[in-house]
């Protein structure tokens, strides 16, 4: 997890060059010095360290932020062959589909709210003084077909925990893809000093609150009448796991 300290970069044109390619996501390295009007010697020095420190990377050009999430993991069934693996900034428009498509399907609005927000910031995954924010996705061929986020504020006394949304779209259900990408999410939340992981979904969701429960998922409370869903008032269960 980032902390203040941790993103200290000791030169003013560091700190800047790295807040603008964290907050777009991905950016071609031209666009960053001219936009930042930073002299191509220095512009070429600072990210020269900040790709030694392990804070950019550099691909073809594009600078992004470097998040250690591990690699590509490949799975196959009978009748399907997926991946799961780091999201890149590339497969915003593809997750933000597919949250929108399970949100339809079983209203879930935690991660509804969560497609809003990238889609709104133009920026999946986030590594500042602010915020963490993490993706996984399952995919088959070049679709997007399933998610796992995870999001904590960088505060002192939250910044053990993190919000946790996963889904899978319907027509790819059954293959345990949704399991996979839990245990992934889970292994990057564990590996990076998280305890504990939420999430909250309205109790006429009974497919996600059983999926979670099988994994070991425990109610922590219930909300009374805390949506309104097509004019009816809808509990919000509230379900946390220790990791």
């Amino acid at each position: 997890m980032s902390t203040s300290e941790e993103l200290s970069f000791g030169h003013e044109d560091r700190r800047r060059i790295y807040e603008y390619v964290e907050r777009h996501g991905a950016a071609d390295a031209d666009e960053v010095r001219d936009r930042l009007r930073i002299d191509p010697g220095g512009f070429r020095h600072h990210v020269a360290i900040l790709k030694r420190d392990g804070r950019l990377e550099d691909e073809d050009g594009s600078l992004r932020v470097t998040i250690d999430a591990g690699a590509k993991e490949e799975y196959v069934t009978e009748d399907l062959e997926f991946h799961i693996r780091p999201a890149r900034q590339e497969d915003l428009g593809g997750i933000v589909g597919a949250i929108r498509q399970v949100a339809e399907e079983k209203t879930y609005i935690v991660a509804e709210s969560v497609a809003d927000e990238i889609d709104h910031q133009d920026a999946l995954l986030r590594n500042n003084e602010l915020e963490s924010r993490m993706f996984f996705v399952a995919t088959v061929g070049d679709e997007v077909v399933g998610w796992v986020h995870l999001h904590s504020p960088e505060l002192d006394k939250l910044s053990h925990t993190a919000e946790l949304t996963v889904g899978v779209i319907e027509e790819y259900r059954g293959h345990d893809i949704g399991s996979h990408l839990l245990s992934r999410g889970l292994e990057w939340a564990g590996s990076n000093g998280y305890e504990k992981v939420y999430n909250s979904v309205p109790s006429t969701n009974e497919d996600a609150i059983t999926f979670l429960e099988k994994h070991g998922w425990e109610i922590e409370a219930v909300r009374e009448d805390h949506y309104k869903l097509n004019g009816d008032y809808v509990d919000e269960v509230m379900m946390a796991l220790e990791l």
